[in-house]
């Protein structure tokens, strides 16, 4: 989902040319709407079922632990007539980044909450020593209460590594958001 002018997505302010070398990267197709916040949902299910048309039976999450995000995400599966699966749901964060680290994906830290999350981590790789210093100081390593978020930038689904050039940090809604443009 991107912001009403397409040119970013809504909730991690990545520009589009990111998205598509991501999905290019993983050669897949980049299924995307601009919407609203208030029309946000509607956009979204219309792209649950655009996703369907081309052939998908199920939507995967990453949530781990927050019954809202859980209920909505099997709502607006419901509603576009796709399964919603939640393969992370009630697993140990720190097990699930070494999984994650293991076989072989690499995240980089783009968005960072004011006051939470200082703001020296954007751009940084999301590793071991990273999520052991914010685990340490209270912060989810794994971001899921919303303290920072990541941008996918290699695993064993990409044909190479993205190559991201870091640009300028921008303070918006109470939080820093890292540029990154396609290099």
């Amino acid at each position: 989902m991107f912001t009403e002018d397409g040119q970013r997505s809504r909730s991690h302010g990545l520009a589009r040319k990111v998205l598509e070398a991501q999905a290019a990267a993983m050669d897949v197709p980049l299924l995307s709407a601009s919407a609203t916040w208030e029309e946000y949902e509607a956009g979204f299910i219309e792209l649950l079922r655009a996703a369907k048309d081309c052939g998908a039976t199920t939507a995967v999450f990453g949530d781990i632990d927050i019954p809202r995000h859980r209920k909505w995400e099997e709502r607006v599966c419901r509603q576009a007539g796709l399964a919603a699966a939640l393969p992370l749901w009630q697993q140990e964060r720190l097990a699930l980044l070494d999984e994650w680290w293991g076989a072989g994906f690499e995240a980089r830290i783009i968005v960072a909450r004011e006051g939470l999350v200082d703001r020296r981590y954007l751009g940084r790789v999301l590793d071991r020593e990273i999520a052991e210093e914010l685990a340490a100081t209270g912060i989810d390593p794994c971001g899921e209460n919303g303290e920072f978020h990541t941008v996918v930038t290699a695993g064993p689904l990409f044909r190479a590594p993205l190559r991201l050039r870091i640009d300028g940090q921008v303070l918006r809604s109470d939080c820093w958001f890292q540029d990154m443009a396609v290099h």
